[in-house]
């Protein structure tokens, strides 16, 4: 169980489980026997204990294994060990596009953003670059944020007086300093 979930819920999901429901009937059957003058003095204890025997023999829900994915090591060109046809290299699988950073770069797609800015050349090497903890910091915070930053100083531009830092070389410069820490 998940320590988050609180007691409510934690009751709530019992409640609704085969455990109980199968519990609740045998306990049911303890009041059936009662009713028909079976069990005596001794009724609660026989409702009790049914209700603990469906309930303790019931399994538990069952939870799917995880599901690994497989492994798959580049393969460098083979080396034949005799004489024959050369057998063919295997090409190396091509990495599944990033659906964040598909999202991100369509997103940029519909932005003004300058060219001098870099952020072409830096989306080209976030997907060469491939999935790590680098690509996705930058792809999940930091660009967005740099982005953010530049979108906000133009609109602001206009009240930001004449010694303020230009935001399009700000944002080449956040771009070039993301570039160097993918590399």
């Amino acid at each position: 169980m998940a320590t988050s979930d609180g007691f409510g819920r934690r009751v709530l999901r019992y409640l609704e489980s085969a455990r109980n429901l199968v519990g609740c009937g045998g306990g049911a059957v303890g009041l059936g026997l009662h009713f028909a003058g079976l069990g005596g003095a001794w009724w609660p204890a026989v409702v009790a204990g049914l209700y603990g025997a469906g309930a303790l023999l019931t399994p538990g829900p069952r939870t799917e294994p995880p599901v690994v994915p497989p492994v798959v090591l580049p393969v460098d060109p083979l080396v034949p060990s005799g004489p024959g046809p050369e057998p063919e290299p295997v090409p190396k699988p091509v990495p599944r596009p990033d659906p964040e950073l598909t999202a991100l770069s369509d997103y940029l797609a519909t932005v003004p953003l300058p060219d001098s800015a870099g952020v072409a050349g830096l989306l080209a090497a976030l997907r060469s670059a491939g999935p790590g903890p680098v690509p996705e910091e930058i792809v999940r915070h930091r660009l967005p944020v740099a982005v953010a930053g530049y979108l906000r100083a133009l609109t602001w531009r206009p009240w930001a007086g004449p010694d303020a830092p230009d935001p399009e070389a700000e944002l080449g410069r956040e771009v070039r300093r993301l570039v160097a820490d993918l590399t």
